[in-house]
């Protein structure tokens, strides 16, 4: 990141590398479009370009990268919500095809993480597909580490429910 700050054409380049699969898989974990994800994705890079100068050297990079993607799927959030209220319903149907399906184990993780809050969703990402720490989350959403755990448990449990494990 330090490089990336002098502009070091090496170091922006491992840094894209670095991150942008994990960031990737937060929005697909988020919004299960690959479209709107990769959309997402260079919405993210932007923004990390503009607030580049805000990273403090010595701090881990991955709280402070996700703090930024956090904040880009919270703004595509209202920006689609205002979006839809002001769509109207066509009767018209689509001349194209669907897209292939999706395979049903994929399916059905998305189904099972659509059921879950938001906040717990958004928690499990980060853990599992962030691969943050329970700090670094706490961090990246603003909230104590206690209730990083609380929402954990609380997705695992509410997941293991839905596919009728034993706790």
């Amino acid at each position: 990141m330090q490089g990336y700050q002098r502009a070091d054409r090496d170091a922006t380049a491992m840094l894209i590398s670095a991150l942008s699969p994990a960031i990737f898989q937060f929005f697909l974990g988020e919004v299960r479009d690959h479209a709107r994800a990769e959309d997402l994705l260079q919405d993210f890079w932007l923004r990390v370009h503009k607030a580049r100068h805000t990273f403090q050297c010595g701090k881990p990079l991955l709280p402070w990268a996700y703090a930024i993607a956090r904040r880009v799927r919270v703004d595509q959030y209202r920006r689609t919500r205002r979006v839809m209220q002001h769509e109207l319903q066509s009767d018209e149907l689509p001349d194209m095809a669907s897209e292939e399906p999706i395979p049903i184990e994929q399916n059905k993780l998305a189904d099972l993480l659509k059921d879950l809050p938001s906040a717990q969703r958004e928690t499990v990402l980060l853990l599992k597909c962030g691969g943050l720490s329970l700090q670094e989350v706490a961090r990246t959403t603003g909230v104590s580490v206690g209730a990083v755990k609380q929402r954990a448990f609380r997705a695992y449990e509410a997941l293991r429910k839905a596919l009728g494990a034993a706790p």
